[in-house]
Protein backbone atom coordinates (compact mmCIF):
# COMPACT_ATOMS: atom_id res chain seq x y z
CA UNK A 1 0.00 0.00 0.00
CA UNK A 2 1.03 3.37 -0.89
CA UNK A 3 -0.30 6.06 1.80
CA UNK A 4 -1.20 9.16 0.29
CA UNK A 5 -0.60 12.43 1.00
CA UNK A 6 -3.74 13.62 -0.80
CA UNK A 7 -6.08 15.37 1.56
CA UNK A 8 -9.55 13.39 0.07
CA UNK A 9 -7.95 9.70 0.13
CA UNK A 10 -5.78 7.67 2.48
CA UNK A 11 -4.22 5.40 -0.21
CA UNK A 12 -2.91 5.01 -3.95
CA UNK A 13 -3.43 2.32 -6.03
CA UNK A 14 -1.84 2.18 -9.11
CA UNK A 15 -2.73 -0.90 -11.41
CA UNK A 16 -2.10 1.35 -14.54
CA UNK A 17 1.12 3.80 -14.74
CA UNK A 18 1.92 6.48 -17.42
CA UNK A 19 -0.76 8.47 -19.58
CA UNK A 20 -0.44 11.12 -22.41
CA UNK A 21 -1.89 14.82 -21.93
CA UNK A 22 -5.38 15.17 -23.15
CA UNK A 23 -6.42 19.12 -21.94
CA UNK A 24 -4.58 21.78 -20.25
CA UNK A 25 -5.00 20.74 -16.83
CA UNK A 26 -2.63 18.32 -17.78
CA UNK A 27 0.58 20.93 -18.57
CA UNK A 28 2.43 20.91 -15.44
CA UNK A 29 1.32 16.96 -14.42
CA UNK A 30 2.85 16.38 -10.90
CA UNK A 31 3.04 12.52 -12.13
CA UNK A 32 4.89 12.85 -15.40
CA UNK A 33 7.18 15.00 -13.33
CA UNK A 34 7.88 12.37 -10.93
CA UNK A 35 7.80 9.47 -13.24
CA UNK A 36 10.51 10.85 -16.33
CA UNK A 37 13.21 11.45 -13.26
CA UNK A 38 13.44 7.80 -12.81
CA UNK A 39 13.67 6.99 -17.35
CA UNK A 40 16.39 4.73 -17.59
CA UNK A 41 16.77 3.83 -14.30
CA UNK A 42 17.68 -0.27 -14.45
CA UNK A 43 15.18 -2.02 -11.94
CA UNK A 44 13.00 1.08 -11.16
CA UNK A 45 9.40 0.88 -11.10
CA UNK A 46 9.39 4.14 -13.58
CA UNK A 47 12.30 2.74 -15.32
CA UNK A 48 10.60 3.63 -18.91
CA UNK A 49 9.55 7.21 -17.24
CA UNK A 50 5.75 8.17 -17.56
CA UNK A 51 5.32 5.60 -20.91
CA UNK A 52 1.84 4.20 -20.36
CA UNK A 53 2.24 0.47 -18.88
CA UNK A 54 -0.72 -1.92 -17.31
CA UNK A 55 0.83 -2.97 -14.29
CA UNK A 56 -1.00 -6.31 -13.59
CA UNK A 57 1.03 -7.68 -11.00
CA UNK A 58 -0.61 -4.94 -8.76
CA UNK A 59 -4.18 -5.92 -9.52
CA UNK A 60 -4.75 -7.97 -6.27
CA UNK A 61 -2.90 -5.39 -3.86
CA UNK A 62 -6.33 -4.23 -2.63
CA UNK A 63 -7.60 -7.98 -1.66
CA UNK A 64 -3.99 -8.00 0.50
CA UNK A 65 -5.24 -4.97 3.03
CA UNK A 66 -7.20 -5.66 5.30
CA UNK A 67 -7.54 -3.10 7.24
CA UNK A 68 -10.79 -0.82 4.98
CA UNK A 69 -9.21 2.08 3.74
CA UNK A 70 -10.35 5.05 1.05
CA UNK A 71 -7.98 4.36 -2.06
CA UNK A 72 -7.42 6.90 -5.24
CA UNK A 73 -7.32 4.44 -8.40
CA UNK A 74 -4.06 5.37 -10.39
CA UNK A 75 -3.06 8.57 -9.33
CA UNK A 76 -0.09 7.93 -11.83
CA UNK A 77 -2.51 7.60 -14.60
CA UNK A 78 -5.98 7.61 -16.07
CA UNK A 79 -7.65 4.04 -16.25
CA UNK A 80 -9.86 4.94 -19.04
CA UNK A 81 -7.15 6.14 -21.28
CA UNK A 82 -7.43 4.47 -25.02
CA UNK A 83 -4.47 2.42 -24.46
CA UNK A 84 -5.92 0.57 -21.49
CA UNK A 85 -7.49 -2.55 -22.68
CA UNK A 86 -10.98 -3.09 -22.34
CA UNK A 87 -10.56 -6.59 -20.72
CA UNK A 88 -8.26 -4.64 -18.08
CA UNK A 89 -10.24 -1.81 -17.32
CA UNK A 90 -13.06 -4.70 -15.98
CA UNK A 91 -10.78 -6.59 -14.25
CA UNK A 92 -9.73 -3.89 -12.31
CA UNK A 93 -13.25 -3.18 -11.54
CA UNK A 94 -13.66 -6.68 -10.46
CA UNK A 95 -10.76 -6.43 -7.85
CA UNK A 96 -12.85 -3.34 -6.47
CA UNK A 97 -15.77 -5.13 -6.40
CA UNK A 98 -14.41 -8.31 -4.50
CA UNK A 99 -12.38 -5.90 -2.04
CA UNK A 100 -15.45 -4.20 -1.10
CA UNK A 101 -14.24 -3.51 2.85
CA UNK A 102 -12.21 -0.04 0.49
CA UNK A 103 -13.99 2.69 -0.62
CA UNK A 104 -12.38 3.42 -4.22
CA UNK A 105 -11.75 6.64 -5.87
CA UNK A 106 -11.57 6.77 -9.54
CA UNK A 107 -11.02 10.09 -11.36
CA UNK A 108 -10.56 10.47 -15.04
CA UNK A 109 -10.09 13.05 -17.66
CA UNK A 110 -11.59 10.42 -20.32
CA UNK A 111 -15.20 10.92 -19.70
CA UNK A 112 -16.32 9.86 -23.40
CA UNK A 113 -14.92 5.99 -23.03
CA UNK A 114 -16.15 5.90 -19.51
CA UNK A 115 -19.69 6.55 -20.68
CA UNK A 116 -18.93 3.80 -23.45
CA UNK A 117 -17.53 1.22 -20.96
CA UNK A 118 -19.94 2.14 -17.44
CA UNK A 119 -22.87 -0.32 -18.89
CA UNK A 120 -20.36 -3.24 -18.64
CA UNK A 121 -18.50 -2.30 -15.69
CA UNK A 122 -19.86 -3.84 -11.96
CA UNK A 123 -20.55 -0.30 -9.72
CA UNK A 124 -20.64 -1.48 -6.71
CA UNK A 125 -21.69 0.89 -3.52
CA UNK A 126 -17.76 1.22 -2.29
CA UNK A 127 -16.59 2.57 -5.79
CA UNK A 128 -16.94 6.79 -6.35
CA UNK A 129 -16.42 7.80 -10.01
CA UNK A 130 -15.55 11.59 -10.71
CA UNK A 131 -14.13 13.43 -13.43
CA UNK A 132 -11.64 16.29 -14.00
CA UNK A 133 -12.94 19.83 -14.91
CA UNK A 134 -10.32 22.17 -15.12
CA UNK A 135 -12.51 24.84 -17.15
CA UNK A 136 -15.48 25.28 -18.85
CA UNK A 137 -14.79 23.99 -22.07
CA UNK A 138 -14.53 20.74 -20.26
CA UNK A 139 -17.72 21.16 -18.30
CA UNK A 140 -18.91 17.99 -20.64
CA UNK A 141 -17.26 15.45 -19.05
CA UNK A 142 -20.36 16.22 -16.33
CA UNK A 143 -23.06 15.21 -18.51
CA UNK A 144 -21.10 11.69 -19.52
CA UNK A 145 -20.13 11.36 -15.66
CA UNK A 146 -24.32 11.56 -14.94
CA UNK A 147 -24.74 8.52 -17.26
CA UNK A 148 -22.39 6.46 -14.33
CA UNK A 149 -24.71 4.02 -11.87
CA UNK A 150 -22.01 5.01 -9.26
CA UNK A 151 -23.10 5.89 -5.93
CA UNK A 152 -20.82 8.81 -5.83
CA UNK A 153 -20.27 11.12 -8.69
CA UNK A 154 -17.81 13.57 -8.07
CA UNK A 155 -15.64 16.47 -10.00
CA UNK A 156 -12.69 17.25 -9.25
CA UNK A 157 -11.67 21.20 -10.44
CA UNK A 158 -8.04 20.85 -10.14
CA UNK A 159 -5.82 22.57 -11.49
CA UNK A 160 -8.68 25.01 -11.62
CA UNK A 161 -7.81 27.48 -14.37
CA UNK A 162 -10.88 29.39 -15.25
CA UNK A 163 -14.57 30.01 -13.78
CA UNK A 164 -16.83 27.42 -13.99
CA UNK A 165 -20.55 27.71 -14.48
CA UNK A 166 -21.73 23.87 -13.44
CA UNK A 167 -24.78 21.85 -13.26
CA UNK A 168 -24.65 20.05 -10.31
CA UNK A 169 -27.87 17.69 -10.66
CA UNK A 170 -27.04 14.18 -9.69
CA UNK A 171 -23.26 15.46 -8.50
CA UNK A 172 -22.46 14.66 -5.19
CA UNK A 173 -19.05 16.10 -4.20
CA UNK A 174 -17.20 18.50 -5.85
CA UNK A 175 -12.83 19.00 -5.06
CA UNK A 176 -11.25 22.32 -6.09
CA UNK A 177 -8.37 23.52 -5.92
CA UNK A 178 -5.30 25.63 -7.47
CA UNK A 179 -1.96 24.43 -9.10
CA UNK A 180 1.36 23.61 -7.42
CA UNK A 181 4.88 23.06 -8.73
CA UNK A 182 7.22 24.05 -11.62
CA UNK A 183 5.05 26.37 -14.37
CA UNK A 184 2.19 26.36 -11.81
CA UNK A 185 -0.62 29.03 -12.98
CA UNK A 186 -2.33 31.26 -10.39
CA UNK A 187 -6.39 30.66 -9.73
CA UNK A 188 -8.41 33.78 -9.24
CA UNK A 189 -10.36 33.81 -5.64
CA UNK A 190 -13.70 34.37 -7.44
CA UNK A 191 -13.78 31.39 -9.22
CA UNK A 192 -12.68 28.76 -6.23
CA UNK A 193 -15.52 31.31 -4.46
CA UNK A 194 -18.06 31.01 -7.48
CA UNK A 195 -17.97 27.06 -7.44
CA UNK A 196 -18.50 27.17 -3.49
CA UNK A 197 -21.38 28.88 -3.72
CA UNK A 198 -23.29 26.87 -6.16
CA UNK A 199 -22.29 23.94 -4.19
CA UNK A 200 -24.16 25.31 -1.52
CA UNK A 201 -27.12 25.84 -3.34
CA UNK A 202 -27.14 22.35 -4.57
CA UNK A 203 -26.51 21.43 -1.16
CA UNK A 204 -23.32 19.07 -2.87
CA UNK A 205 -20.69 19.11 0.09
CA UNK A 206 -17.34 20.88 -1.31
CA UNK A 207 -13.66 20.50 -0.44
CA UNK A 208 -11.49 22.88 -0.84
CA UNK A 209 -7.85 21.23 -1.39
CA UNK A 210 -5.69 24.00 -1.77
CA UNK A 211 -4.57 27.35 -3.17
CA UNK A 212 -1.40 26.12 -4.81
CA UNK A 213 1.83 27.96 -5.79
CA UNK A 214 -0.14 31.37 -5.68
CA UNK A 215 -2.09 32.62 -2.50
CA UNK A 216 -5.46 34.82 -2.51
CA UNK A 217 -3.40 38.04 -4.40
CA UNK A 218 -1.43 35.72 -7.25
CA UNK A 219 1.64 36.02 -5.59
CA UNK A 220 3.54 32.81 -6.05
CA UNK A 221 4.46 32.21 -2.46
CA UNK A 222 4.32 28.20 -2.58
CA UNK A 223 1.78 25.93 -1.45
CA UNK A 224 2.41 25.63 2.15
CA UNK A 225 2.84 29.20 2.83
CA UNK A 226 -0.71 30.20 0.45
CA UNK A 227 -2.32 27.75 2.33
CA UNK A 228 -5.52 26.12 2.19
CA UNK A 229 -8.36 28.34 3.50
CA UNK A 230 -10.58 29.74 1.51
CA UNK A 231 -12.13 33.46 2.90
CA UNK A 232 -10.89 32.16 6.25
CA UNK A 233 -12.58 28.94 6.26
CA UNK A 234 -11.17 25.56 5.75
CA UNK A 235 -13.82 23.59 3.47
CA UNK A 236 -13.62 19.71 3.84
CA UNK A 237 -16.87 18.51 2.94
CA UNK A 238 -17.19 14.81 1.86
CA UNK A 239 -20.55 13.11 0.96
CA UNK A 240 -21.90 10.34 2.31
CA UNK A 241 -20.98 6.89 0.58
Amino acid sequence: MQRSKIEWTEATWNPVTGCTQISPGCAHCYAKTFAERFRGVPGHPYENGFDLQPRPDRLEQPLRWKKPRTIFVNSMSDLFHPDVPDDYIKQVFEVMEAADRHRFQVLTKRSERLAELAPYLPWQSNVWMGVSVENQRFASRIDDLRTVEASVRFLSCEPLLGPLDLDLDDIHWVIAGGESGPGARPMAPDWVRGIRDQCASADVPFFFKQWGAHDCEGRRVGKRKAGKTLDGQLLRGMPNG
